[in-house]
C-alpha cells in the first residue's frame, strides 16, 4: 500500500513537472532560433557592405577568399578579442566585491594588481609560486606520461593484430566519456572506505589510503585521473601520424640491417615530429589550463593542497571576489603559456618555413 501511494505521489509530481519542463524547451528553441535568424541576417549584410568595399570600389579580383573569412574574423573579434581586451581593462582596476558598481581605473591600480600576484598569498595560505611550481610538476608529468602512453599504444595498434578494432574503441572510451562524469565516478572510485582504489589495494595486501585527506595522494589521484583522460587524445593523433609513414621507409632500412631501435629512432620519431609538436603544445596548454579534473575531484584540497594556478584563479575570482587581482593574474598565465609556446616552436622548428610564401 505505502509502495503504490508512493508511486502514484512520484507519477503526479512528474505529470505537473513535463508541461513547465515542455515550456521551458520550447521558450529556449524559441530564443536560439531568433539568435541564429539574426545572425544569418548580419552575415549576410556583412557580406553585401564587402562585396561593395572589396569588389565595387576598391576592384579586387581575388575577393571571395577574403569576404568567405570575414564572418570567421569578425567572430572572433566579437568572441576572442574583445573579452581579452576587457580583461585587460579589468586588470588596470580596484574592482571587487565592495567596489562592483563604482570601480576606479589606472595605472597604479593595474601594478599593484601585477604585484599583488607574485607577493600576497593568492588564496588563504598558498602564494603564487607554491602553485606555480605544483602547476609546473603537474604538467610535466601529465605531458610525460600521455605521450609516452600514447605513444606505446599508438605502436601497438599499428601493427597487424586481431581485434584492432575492438581494442582501439575501449581504449578510446576515456577520451569519448565527457570529463565531468568522468572526473565525478573517479572521485567515488578514490573514496576511502568504498572505493574501487583502496578495496583493490587491500586485496593486495597494502593498506588503504586516504585519497581525498591526505594533500600528497590527492595530487597524485588528479594526475592518474588526468593520465587516464589524455592518454587516448595522444594515441589517436600519433596513430594518424604513424599510418601515414610508408612501410618502404622500414623494408630499406631492414635491407640496410637496421634493428627495430634504429628505426625507430631514424625514421619514426623525425617523421613523427610535424605531428607530435603541436599535440605537445596542446596538451602542455590543456593540462597547464585543466580546472575540471582538480576542481570535480579534490575541489583543490584538501588545505588547498592540489590548487593549481587555473584553479586558484577560478577561486580568487568567484570565491573570493578580487576581480581586478584575477584579471591580472589571468594575464600572468597567459604571458606564462605564450613564452613557452614560442620557446617550443622555436626550439622544435616549428617556425621553419612559416613566413616563406
Amino acid at each position: 500500500m505505502l509502495m503504490s501511494v508512493r508511486a502514484y505521489r512520484l507519477i503526479k509530481g512528474v505529470s505537473e513537472l513535463l508541461p513547465l519542463t515542455w515550456d521551458i524547451v520550447v521558450q529556449g528553441i524559441g530564443e536560439v532560433g531568433k539568435l541564429i535568424f539574426f545572425v544569418a541576417i548580419a552575415v549576410v549584410l556583412l557580406e553585401v557592405v564587402a562585396y561593395l568595399i572589396l569588389v565595387k570600389w576598391l576592384k579586387f579580383k581575388n575577393a571571395l577568399p577574403f569576404m568567405l573569412m570575414l564572418p570567421a574574423l569578425v567572430g572572433v573579434a566579437i568572441l576572442i578579442l574583445y573579452p581579452f581586451g576587457f580583461n585587460i581593462y579589468l586588470a588596470f582596476s580596484n574592482m571587487s566585491m565592495y567596489r562592483f558598481k563604482e570601480f576606479s581605473v589606472g595605472l597604479k591600480y593595474g601594478i599593484s594588481n601585477l604585484l599583488d600576484v607574485f607577493r600576497v598569498p593568492v588564496l588563504q595560505r598558498v602564494t603564487f609560486f607554491q602553485l606555480f611550481l605544483r602547476t609546473f610538476i603537474w604538467t610535466v608529468i601529465n605531458v610525460v606520461f600521455h605521450v609516452l602512453g600514447g605513444l606505446i599504444l599508438a605502436i601497438l595498434l599499428n601493427r597487424p593484430m586481431r581485434g584492432k578494432g575492438i581494442y582501439r574503441t575501449l581504449l578510446v572510451v576515456p577520451w569519448a566519456i565527457p570529463q565531468v562524469i568522468a572526473a565525478l565516478a573517479w572521485k567515488c572510485e578514490f573514496h576511502y572506505q568504498y572505493g574501487f582504489v583502496n578495496i583493490l589495494l587491500e586485496k593486495l595486501g597494502f593498506k588503504a589510503v586516504q585519497w581525498m585527506s591526505d594533500p600528497f595522494w590527492a595530487f597524485i589521484a588528479v594526475v592518474i585521473v588526468n593520465i587516464w583522460l589524455g592518454i587516448p587524445f595522444m594515441m589517436v593523433t600519433i596513430l594518424g601520424g604513424l599510418q601515414s609513414i610508408s612501410p618502404d621507409y622500414y623494408d630499406a632500412a631492414q635491407i640496410d640491417g637496421a634493428n627495430g631501435w634504429q628505426q625507430f629512432r631514424f625514421i619514426t620519431l623525425p617523421l613523427l615530429n610535424p605531428i607530435l609538436t603541436p599535440a605537445i603544445i596542446l596538451g602542455v596548454i590543456w593540462t597547464f589550463n585543466n580546472f575540471n579534473v582538480i576542481y570535480l575531484v579534490t575541489g583543490g584540497g584538501p588545505m588547498e593542497g592540489t590548487d593549481i594556478l587555473v584553479t586558484s584563479l577560478y577561486k580568487a575570482v568567484f570565491e573570493f571576489y578580487r576581480y581586478g587581482f584575477g584579471a591580472a593574474y589571468s594575464l600572468v598565465i597567459f604571458l606564462f603559456l605564450l613564452v613557452f609556446s614560442v620557446i617550443y616552436l622555436r626550439i622544435s622548428g616549428g617556425f621553419k618555413g612559416a613566413w616563406e610564401a
